[in-house]
């Protein structure tokens, strides 16, 4: 997540920008670990949102991103 640069690091903000969290740690991060997991909320779970960025832009960020690891 640390690696991308179009994707923000951000909750849903209503906005129209690809975004990308970690639930477990930023909007559930109150949330009992009992409560979590009823939810499907595990801590590898990452939510991607897709803005209104050309696609191409998206996957080559997703691509280098992914050649970091």
């Amino acid at each position: 997540m640390n690696n991308l640069h179009l994707a923000l690091l951000a909750v849903s903000l209503g906005g129209v920008e690809t975004l990308i969290q970690h639930p477990a740690s930023m909007t559930h991060s109150k949330v009992s670990a009992d409560d979590k997991q009823k939810a499907g909320i595990s801590d590898d779970l990452i939510r991607f949102s897709i803005g209104i960025e050309d696609i191409n832009d998206i996957v080559n960020d997703l691509k280098q991103g992914f050649e970091t690891i």
